[in-house]
């Protein structure tokens, strides 16, 4: 281990001077050691090779070792409750000063066991008494740079007494994920058949044979089945379950049923549960209003489960997959136009080569390789963004996705005409990219990261674009404003007179994480920090794998109470494709907790809540998912650290990816502040937060959101920052040393007049606000657009507003008048001509002060 081990081993010579001895007890000799072979989780792992699984396996050559930071936990489930009398820990080299264990009936409320103070490493034998499944070590000070390294951890007690299993009359089915081969429409989705609701319910096409099925989200014990049918109802069908959701057991086959409501006694295990009809009693499908399951647990009796299916909305496809272009054409028709629908969807292309594809992406709609690399997963062909919807106006091509692959345009260019939300990640273009419709009508993007364009990228009618740690063939033009940060073969900075604004590298960068397969495991690939990047990450891949079984792999009808309690548990959580309801607020407690969506996944708060809270903690992940405001008012839809967060997390920030927030639009929605970061050093990389300006549920008061951003924390970095229509203002920036590159802003279009949006004298609200108190603020590429429509004659002060200080810096600043609807008076503060007239010229600043 080399100068680990030198370092490690003064540091324990060091420490035996005055370090107490834990004596061990006598020996225990009817308690059994439960904890091996049980199922394992940990706060962290160093990597790959060092799973907190390795810690109960018996085997003394390997071991669990967590991230290099002080509050870090391993966690053993013993299985069912016990008497803990010892507890017995091998320490590696890397060992905890002081540390606790700690016992828990649910991983969620914990009591302390033992608490031992200035360890000296090596074996400790505890003598421990209590009761309970769960048995942690939870870490508070290491004794060495490095993390907690434990070659085992052993947990000796005597297994609980049994009570007589008797079984519950609850259902465990309820609310909980479910999927079907099929369903009739739209509005008889499978969770309908889960939701404890007698007036809603699931439908399959006419055919058979169909199947709905539920994720209890843990192994249970099933013993009975009740099933409420519509009319149309199935004459013969099986209940089975299954451990894995591949393999099923026939739990029951009932032939010759009559309908209505019928229960089922059965005895079997399983996480999940299925009814597999195989003749229907009428000419339509089948039809479920309700189906309970009940368990000798009553739904309690384990934990939340990492790993299992994908769900059904994620499109698992290979080379050799038949009809694989009619399924991109399929999914393509429903979502083309469906810019408000419920419709979620995510491609996942294993490695190989695709020949004579065009995947068009529509709204909601994901692609992405299954590789390591973006090389493996080869298209000879097209992924394909068009506005043919739209009259070949892109500027509403949102919400829709591509990453880690590479294509090979079929006539030499790809074509990718998208507005905000549409991420271009880990690509590699063996060719030319067309950023502009067919026709060239109107486009209002985008965003490239981690990308290889071998050919020339041409933006034609793009009015604005930010590239990041990519290459480029070249670029032919732009509109507006072009940003580039550490990318290969960018223009060179032009502001004065054209679009581009350019810096060699970026300041602080890590790549979204992704799924992949390593052979026919799936994992996630969590890339690390980059410092002044310029480039690709890749082949070089720094980072992390952590495999399925450490997510909470979250399906469409589970609930904000399990998603908590799998966080609770120490798992990550990967939301597959859906919209999520949320009757509270998902909270992330964790240090480098993993939020992963695919295809859009999107969270609505019901009631008032917030959407998500993160923890004042180092390393959190957020990617990849659309926060949706409910139809109550919530105070704030993503909070990133308490109030009066201060913490230093520059060696490990929170990264918040293609994480994007829509106030309106699909339905009247309410929210005070969009996103607030309290915590310093954060790391925000592509985000769009949107107050609707059209859309169901729209209006100034109707979804009023006051605020985009508010930043108060220190030392935060946004790149990729796309923030429009806020009721104030769009970004408010408190905290010091924050720094922007790239902004594109339109204020609310619906104002209804001056007064409205005056305050302090002032008429309008800036776009991006930095605080009077903020000494150090250095931003590059920002411009604020108005297209005032309910009142046109609006003379708006300024676009951005900043104290006038020698630590405040802006760089390439721009305000544009979209048609003469509305006008700005000045660019920054008093500073910077005022636009006029209807031709959309803009007024710009090259540097300010």
């Amino acid at each position: 281990m080399g100068l680990r081990s030198l370092g490690v081993a003064l540091a324990s010579t060091a420490a035996l001077i005055t370090l107490p001895v834990v004596a061990p007890p006598p020996a225990l000799a009817a308690d059994a050691n439960l904890s091996q072979g049980r199922s394992a989780t940990s706060s962290s792992t160093e990597n790959a090779a060092t799973p907190a699984t390795a810690a109960v396996d018996g085997d003394t050559a390997t071991r669990w070792s967590s991230a290099a930071t002080d509050d870090q936990w391993l966690q053993v489930d013993l299985g069912a409750t016990a008497s803990i009398s010892q507890v017995v820990l091998n320490w590696e080299a890397a060992y905890a000063a002081d540390y606790k264990i700690q016992v828990s009936s649910d991983a969620h409320a914990w009591s302390d066991l033992r608490t031992v103070n200035g360890g000296d490493g090596g074996t400790d034998t505890l003598a421990v008494s209590g009761q309970g499944r769960y048995v942690r070590m939870q870490g508070i000070h290491r004794a060495t740079p490095w993390g907690y390294s434990l070659w085992e951890f052993q947990v000796f007690a005597t297994p609980g007494t049994t009570q007589p299993a008797t079984c519950s009359t609850a259902n465990s089915a309820q609310g909980k994920a479910a999927s079907a081969s099929s369903t009739e429409n739209a509005g008889t989705p499978a969770f309908a058949a889960f939701d404890g609701n007698d007036g809603t319910r699931w439908s399959s096409q006419a055919a058979d044979p169909q199947w709905l099925r539920v994720d209890l989200g843990s192994s249970q014990d099933i013993c009975k089945i009740d099933l409420n049918w519509e009319a149309a109802y199935g004459r013969d069908f099986q209940l089975q379950a299954s451990a894995d959701g591949q393999t099923w057991t026939t739990l029951k086959t009932v032939t010759g049923a009559t309908g209505g409501r019928a229960s089922y006694d059965v005895s079997g295990t399983g996480r999940y549960v299925r009814v597999l009809g195989t003749a229907r009693a009428t000419a339509w499908g089948y039809s479920l209003w309700e189906v309970a399951v009940h368990t000798t647990s009553g739904g309690t009796g384990g934990p939340v489960q990492g790993g299992g299916d994908l769900g059904p909305n994620v499109i698992v496809v290979d080379p050799s997959t038949p009809n694989l272009q009619q399924k991109f054409d399929q999914v393509f028709a429903q979502q083309e136009s469906a810019q408000f629908g419920s419709g979620r969807y995510q491609f996942l292309l294993k490695p190989g080569t695709y020949n004579g594809i065009n995947a068009q992406l529509g709204f909601y709609t994901s692609i992405s390789g299954l590789g390591l690399n973006p090389d493996d997963t080869q298209i000879n062909g097209d992924i394909t963004v068009d506005a043919g919807w739209f009259n070949g106006n892109a500027t509403q091509n949102f919400w829709r996705s591509a990453e880690n692959l590479a294509i090979t345009p079929s006539n030499g260019t790809d074509r990718w005409a998208v507005a905000q939300a549409a991420p271009f990640r880990r690509i590699h273009v063996k060719g030319g990219l067309n950023l502009a419709p067919n026709g060239y009508g109107w486009a209002s993007g985008g965003y490239i990261a981690d990308s290889k364009i071998d050919g020339t990228v041409g933006p034609y009618s793009q009015q604005q674009w930010y590239t990041r740690d990519s290459s480029v063939g070249g670029w032919t033009n732009g509109v507006w404003n072009m940003t580039f940060t550490g990318v290969q073969g960018a223009p060179a900075t032009n502001f004065d007179t054209g679009p581009y604004t350019t810096l060699d590298t970026t300041p602080i960068s890590r790549e979204k994480p992704f799924l992949y397969l390593d052979g026919n495991a799936y994992k996630v690939f969590v890339p690390a920090k980059r410092t002044n990047a310029r480039g690709v990450s890749w082949p070089a891949n720094a980072g992390t794998s952590l495999p399925l079984d450490q997510f909470y792999v979250v399906k469409p009808g589970a609930t904000a109470a399990t998603i908590n309690t799998a966080l609770a548990q120490g798992l990550n959580l990967l939301f597959t494709p859906g919209v999520y309801h949320l009757d509270q607020t998902i909270d992330v407690t964790r240090p480098d907790t993993v939020v992963l969506g695919l295809g859009l996944a999107t969270l609505v708060p019901d009631g008032g809540v917030d959407a998500m809270h993160v923890a004042d903690v180092d390393g959190v992940r957020l990617a990849g998912f659309l926060i949706d405001a409910g139809a109550t008012r919530s105070d704030t839809l993503l909070r990133i650290g308490p109030a009066g967060a201060a913490a230093d997390h520059s060696a490990n920030p929170t990264t918040m990816q293609d994480v994007f927030i829509r106030i309106g639009g699909a339905g009247p929605g309410l929210a005070t502040n969009s996103v607030v970061v309290n915590s310093d050093d954060v790391v925000v990389d592509h985000t769009w937060i949107w107050r609707a300006d059209h859309g169901e549920g729209v209006g100034w008061e109707t979804n009023r959101a006051d605020y985009g951003l508010v930043v108060n924390g220190d030392d935060v970095l946004t790149t990729g920052l796309f923030v429009e229509h806020f009721n104030k203002y769009d970004v408010l920036w408190n905290g010091e040393r924050g720094r922007t590159i790239f902004f594109q802003n339109e204020k609310a279009y619906d104002a209804p007049n001056a007064a409205a949006i005056t305050h302090d004298g002032i008429v309008g609200y800036a776009a991006y606000k930095v605080a009077d108190t903020v000494a150090v603020h250095e931003a590059w590429g920002l411009g604020s657009y108005c297209n005032y429509t309910s009142d046109p004659s609006i003379v708006q002060r300024h676009g951005f507003q900043v104290p006038v200080k020698p630590g405040v810096k802006l760089h390439s600043i721009q305000v544009i008048s979209l048609g003469g609807k509305g006008q700005y008076a000045h660019v920054v503060n008093d500073t910077g001509a005022p636009t006029s007239g209807t031709d959309t010229i803009p007024s710009k600043i090259t540097q300010f002060p």
